[in-house]
């Protein structure tokens, strides 16, 4: 499961201040996006810095 509130793609937009995912998703997974039903994203990236890191140790 994507947690999209964890990835680097979801920003915040000031001009319409709400959170946005930065990516050029297509009409089916804009679909996903907005029913909060978007698992297994092949745009999720993590936006913890330390995660590479434990990874290593």
């Amino acid at each position: 499961m994507t947690n999209c509130e964890d990835c680097v793609n979801y920003v915040y937009d000031e001009y319409d201040e709400c959170y946005i995912c930065e990516m050029d998703l297509d009409e089916d997974e804009t679909e996903k996006f907005l029913r909060s039903s978007f698992y297994n994203c092949p745009y999720y990236r993590s936006g913890d810095d330390y995660e590479l890191v434990r990874h290593q140790n």
